[in-house]
């Protein structure tokens, strides 16, 4: 049975150093009716042991997209879901394996989705884990957590697949936005994001020596929004006016400021 919201879910792998991954995770997918994959800088694409392990699945990989980098990956979806087994110093929003098919199939009806597997020694790096609405967990055995990738991507198709089949049986989706409101993609975000970030530092508001912090919570606040582009333009505007104001001299931070390690 084909699944009407496929074509707007995008599989993104980064960096993959085996290209039998490749060729397994694009089996997996085109098993449960999925095809778009996207490769971030693979060490070896096009390849034979690709090609191989993916039997039949040879038309998803000649049509895999492949990018330089995770932004050109992600481009164009208000809706980035992460794989990852590892913990973070800022807790991130996070979905099991079923609950994040949920959200994404409830979504691609609407709009593109990314659903993101991390490279397969070191998974995601912390700064694109950043650029994750949510993150996804798989729950392992907690003696052996190690999971191969492409077994990662078949979990994630299967429970995938469960929800589309669902969701087609459902007189009414699950999940229906607004009419007024289309989330921004992370492009829009990011410009944003830097904005903010040099605005506060003009106006003192920032730590020049520790903003790390501080932003990780402002990112995890508005990808938690996910503003449309109305909310986001009043926001640049906010942005804006700090970028205009009269920089603050050495010794007149606000008091407010240094707060980024709370």
């Amino acid at each position: 049975m084909a699944l009407p919201t496929a074509s707007r879910i995008r599989i993104v792998l980064i960096g993959t150093t085996h290209p039998g991954n490749i060729g397994a995770a694009a089996r997996a997918m085109k098993v449960m009716g999925f095809d778009r994959l996207v490769l971030v800088s693979p060490k070896h694409f096009p390849s034979g042991e690709a090609t191989a392990l993916a039997s039949s699945a040879d038309d998803v990989l000649a049509k895999a997209q492949v990018v330089e980098t995770f932004a050109d990956a992600i481009a164009g979806c208000p809706l980035v879901l992460g794989t990852t087994a590892h913990a973070r110093s800022l807790p991130w929003p996070t979905y099991d394996l079923r609950g994040a098919a949920e959200h994404a199939i409830d979504e691609s009806h609407h709009h593109e989705v990314a659903i993101v597997f991390g490279r397969e020694k070191t998974g995601l790096h912390n700064d694109e884990v950043e650029r994750c609405h949510h993150i996804v967990t798989i729950p392992t055995n907690d003696a052996y957590t190690s999971l191969n990738l492409a077994q990662a991507v078949q979990l994630m198709m299967y429970e995938l697949r469960l929800h589309a089949l669902a969701a087609s049986d459902q007189t009414t989706p699950a999940f229906t936005p607004p009419s007024d409101w289309t989330p921004q993609p992370p492009e829009q975000l990011e410009v944003f994001f830097d904005r903010l970030e040099r605005g506060m530092l003009n106006v003192g508001f920032l730590n020049p020596a520790q903003p790390k912090r501080l932003m990780q919570r402002l990112r995890r606040l508005f990808l938690r929004a996910r503003p449309d582009e109305n909310e986001l333009n009043i926001l640049n505007g906010i942005a804006s006016a700090l970028l205009d104001a009269p920089p603050k001299k050495a010794g007149q931070a606000n008091a407010s400021s240094g707060q980024e390690n709370v």
